[in-house]
Parts: C-alpha cells; structure tokens; sequence
C-alpha cells in the first residue's frame, strides 16, 4: 500500500498554504518582520465583536484626547485569504492614523478564506460596523463613548478591505439610517480589490514583479469566491452581469485611491468615473505614485503623507 505525501497547490505569501488533498496550513504572523513604531502617544485596546466566530476589532484614539473625535474604520487587506487588524503593518497604519487624523480608529478582523469564501468577510464587515451602533445604544464602554462622536464615522478598507467598504456603503445607501444614532459621512477605498472576468490593461499589462501581481489576484479569487462561480460574481465585479445597479441608488461621498503601479488601478478608476456619471457628485478619485498597498509599506514615503492629508481633508469636508 503506497501513500503520496501532500504537495502545496497554492501559496500566498508563505502564510496560506493549500495543498492538493485540500489541507490547509496557516501561519499566525505574516512572513517579512516590522517592528511596531508605538510611542505612546496613541492608546488601543481589543474588543469581541462576533462571540459566534471569535472575531475581535482593535481600538484606537489618541492618549490626549478630550472632545469628541470622528470615528474611522480601517478594514485590512489581503485578498480575503490573509491579514489580521494584529499585523505589525495593520497596527502601525492604525497608530499612525490615530495620530495624524486625530481620531478613533476601529480595525476589525473578519473571516479569511479558502476556511470560509465569501461573503463571509463582507457578512463579518457589516457586522464589525453594526457593532459600534451597540456600543453607540448601550453607553456602556467609557474608554468609548467619552471621546466617540457617533455622528462622524468614516469607513475605510484597504485592497480587500475596501471592497468590503464597498459593499457596506452598498448596503447602508445614504444615511445610514439602518445604524442609527450612528452616522457614516464618507467612504475611503484604498485601493479596492475588485475583478471581472475582462482583464483590464493595467491587469494585462502589469509587471510580473508587482506587489500584487496578476498570478497573486488570481489566487486569491480562486481560493475566495463562492465554489463554481467567476470573478464576475457581485461580490467581486460592482459592475457584473448580476450585480445590483448603482447607477440610480444614492450613495454617501466616497474617496478612491489608486497608486500607479497598481495593477487593480483601471478597475478602480472606472469605479469612481461610473459613480460620477452616475450622479454622485461626491464621488473622488485620487492617484499617487507607488505600489499597491504603498502606504503601509512605505509608511513615510512623500506620496504615504500626501494621502494621509487627503484623507484628513475629506473627513474635514464631509465632517
């Protein structure tokens, strides 16, 4: 009797590996070391938000604050396959925003696939929002409440996080009134993790060396959309044959931001022109120079500060 030792079918960034009698291997950690730059001036604390499936979020606000600060979630990445609000990276993005937005930053985990497709992520970031109404309701957490202004929330995600924001702007509409006595200004995509079945130029055209290469998108659709369908699924492509119609829904502002090396670049672009034309005025779309996922990569590069301005000033504006 011969046995056949299993061998890796899929790789993601040496943290998700899948083999080929289906066995899954995940790592805890990502696979490159970056030191924490915590220096005290931003506090954080955890909070369970679903006890179903042990999914916690991570707060943040500055250690000086004393009014009501405007509250803004920042979703992570990583292709729904990988990431966690606990990665070195996640939580200096999060310290960092804190800091210069002179805010409360919430940055949630949520479900991770091939263990569990979507819209299980999408299901976790709705919940991740619904979750601050709670708190909001109840008045129960004063490390919260105190400096929390309700009223001003921001939803942000980066890659597959800002797909995620997507779908929660998709179905809260403008409003928000389903939150209430929460209130969400503005929507940030930082690089939204959209797909379809057409490859779009920058898709087709995108350096093998990419951060985000083609071969990377492509996996982490594989391993993430619901079993038998395509990347022209709604949850994947906004603008599919299935997808819900945005053309005559009534959406709250919303900021895209791109780099120009990314290859996910034209989808987002096309993106903020539909909604545009579509009407929604508030509809913002912004270019820098750098990769996918530049701003948590190179944290104080020139085009990473010019970002974090251009949000501080949408939430000024949309405030």
């Amino acid at each position: 009797m011969s046995s056949t030792t299993p061998y890796v079918v899929d790789d993601c960034r040496g943290v998700l590996q899948v083999y080929n009698d289906g066995s899954i291997t995940r790592l805890p950690n990502p696979s490159f070391n970056v030191p924490i730059q915590d220096d005290g001036s931003v506090v954080w604390k955890d909070a369970l938000f679903d006890a179903v499936n042990n999914l916690h979020l991570r707060l943040y606000k500055p250690s000086n604050a004393t009014t009501k600060l405007p509250i803004f979630y920042y979703i992570h990445g990583g292709g729904f396959c990988i990431g966690s609000r606990s990665w070195p990276n996640c939580q200096n993005y999060c310290l960092r925003l804190a800091a210069h937005l002179h805010a409360i930053v919430i940055a949630p985990d949520y479900r991770l696939a091939p263990e569990n497709r979507l819209p299980a992520a999408i299901d976790d970031g709705f919940l991740a929002v619904k979750w601050l109404q709670d708190q909001a309701l109840s008045g129960l957490d004063n490390w919260l409440a105190d400096v929390a202004d309700f009223d001003r929330v921001f939803i942000s995600g980066d890659s597959a996080g800002g797909n995620i924001a997507h779908h929660v702007m998709v179905q809260l509409g403008a409003g928000s009134a389903g939150l209430d006595p929460v209130r969400v200004r503005g929507y940030v995509l930082l690089g939204p993790f959209f797909g379809g079945t057409v490859r779009t130029r920058s898709e087709a055209e995108g350096p093998l060396d990419a951060f985000l290469n083609l071969q990377l998108i492509d996996r982490f659709w594989r391993l993430s959309i619901p079993v038998g369908e395509t990347t022209d699924h709604p949850l994947v492509n906004p603008f599919g044959p299935r997808s819900p119609s945005l053309e005559t829904m009534a959406l709250d502002p919303v900021l895209v931001v791109v780099s120009s090396k990314d290859l996910l670049k034209d989808r987002a672009k096309d993106y903020a022109e539909r909604l545009k034309s579509w009407g929604n005025n508030k509809t913002e779309y912004l270019e820098f120079e750098g990769q996918h996922g530049f701003f948590t990569i190179s944290p104080d590069c020139e085009a990473a500060m010019e970002l974090m301005q251009a949000i501080k000033r949408f939430i000024s504006d949309h405030s």
